[in-house]
């Protein structure tokens, strides 16, 4: 079954990579690294943080620039927790390219999902430690700021989406489960289009920690040379783990028959995607079930792996992920297969939740732009004979694009997309 009615048609984004669709465009196409050493940071700060964000001064700066700001996003968000505004000011850029600011399908005909699960981590710790010893002062709204949920209610209020929406955990494949959800809802005719918003998340220093003792965290500064090198170098032998980054991003997703009807530009089109389980509750890939996905994604877009141009690696840096995605990607693709492979996660370090639709949106930007972003601290690769891109952005006109995302506790996720100016 094809899901050649499903389309892209607004893309946003806001991650330490560039603030909008442009500016992040740029960073990839340059090959700029958003990525700070361990020398450079706290060991419980992010690896690649936002830009510094004002919400009032970022709405305020976008009406003079005459950009469309919904009317609701100053008074509905305003007392948002931080990862709120950027997911409000993120989400409405996509709505605003997709053309939904002047014509939009009724309330009930639009969707959004939102991806990323324990979002809140950051806030929790920030909250216990401020109201540790005054519990009686914690404010009623941080039950809604508490959960993730919160996502959902301030953005549907802001840009009046009334249809079916919902929150979707994948660990760090939550932004592909998302695209799949959005996806399977526009199939079923639930909606007519579907924000999927993939949300900010800021680690606890605990789950910082955590990660780290699991070894898939780059460490912390160690007092050693290396605390001055690149901290996060996907599919080299080098690589020590992921270095997170804080980031949203956001994809609208259309039926092509509405986006006809609005007379709206096709950015491209989700012509496949699969989800599979591993049966496995711990943190190790399955390179078996990596190669289905794949396979699933390619037979449901109609593409042979030769028709594949593109590749948006999952690519964390992680060596035993690292690895597996790249045993598996030869495994289906074949040793003279002639797609471009990246990661875009030595760009804007892990976005963990977002990282999938962070990912989407970079893949779209790229068989747009016609070019494929360089992998700056790639030298020795772990499998030569995968087409890397060098250091420097290549070009490129794919007709298809794969992006791979995997999560803890067995999550495989693959989505193709096929490129509307080839």
């Amino acid at each position: 079954m094809s899901t050649g009615g499903v389309v892209v048609t607004g893309l946003g984004v806001h991650c330490a990579a560039g603030a909008g669709l442009e500016a992040f465009t740029d960073a990839l196409r340059s090959g700029r690294s958003a990525l700070l050493p361990a020398a450079d940071r706290d060991a419980d700060s992010p690896g690649a943080p936002l830009p510094p964000f004002d919400y009032p001064a970022l709405l305020t700066d976008r009406r003079a620039r005459g950009e469309w700001v919904p009317r609701k996003a100053a008074r509905t968000a305003a007392r948002s927790p931080l990862a709120v505004q950027v997911s409000v000011l993120t989400a409405a850029e996509a709505w605003a390219r997709a053309g939904l600011a002047e014509k939009a399908p009724p309330p009930e005909r639009l969707g959004l999902v939102v991806a990323g699960n324990n979002l809140t981590g950051a806030g929790a710790h920030r909250a216990g430690e401020r109201y540790r010893d005054r519990p009686a002062a914690v404010p009623g709204r941080y039950a809604l700021h508490m959960q993730d949920t919160d996502q959902v209610g301030v953005v549907s209020e802001i840009l009046g989406i009334g249809g079916e929406g919902c929150t979707v955990g994948g660990a760090s494949a939550s932004g592909n489960v998302a695209l799949v959800t959005a996806a399977r809802m526009l199939d079923a005719g639930a909606v007519d289009a579907c924000l999927v918003l993939g949300a900010p998340t800021e680690l606890a220093p605990l789950e910082r920690q955590a990660y780290r003792a699991l070894g898939a965290m780059t460490p912390a500064a160690t007092g050693t040379g290396t605390d001055h090198e690149p901290p996060c170098r996907p599919f080299d032998r080098t690589h020590r783990g992921f270095t997170d980054g804080v980031g949203a991003a956001a994809v609208v997703l259309e039926s092509a028959a509405s986006a006809r009807r609005r007379g709206t530009r096709v950015l491209a089109r989700l012509a496949g995607h699969a989800l599979r389980l591993s049966g496995n509750s711990l943190a190790d890939p399955s390179e078996q079930v990596e190669a289905e996905v794949m396979r699933s994604a390619l037979k449901r877009a109609g593409a042979a792996p030769g028709h594949i141009g593109y590749v948006n690696t999952h690519g964390t840096a992680s060596p035993l992920g690292d690895r597996t995605e790249a045993a598996a990607l030869l495994d289906v693709l074949g040793p003279d297969a002639p797609a471009l492979v990246n990661a875009t996660k030595a760009l804007t370090g892990h976005c963990l939740g977002a990282a999938g639709v962070v990912e989407a949106v970079a893949t779209v930007a790229q068989l747009a732009g016609g070019f494929a972003h360089p992998n700056p601290w790639l030298t020795d690769p772990v499998e030569p004979r995968l087409r890397f891109t060098g250091t420097t952005a290549v070009p490129l006109a794919a007709e298809f694009a794969l992006s791979n995302s995997f999560g803890f506790g067995g999550f495989h996720s693959a989505v193709v997309f096929a490129n509307e100016g080839v």
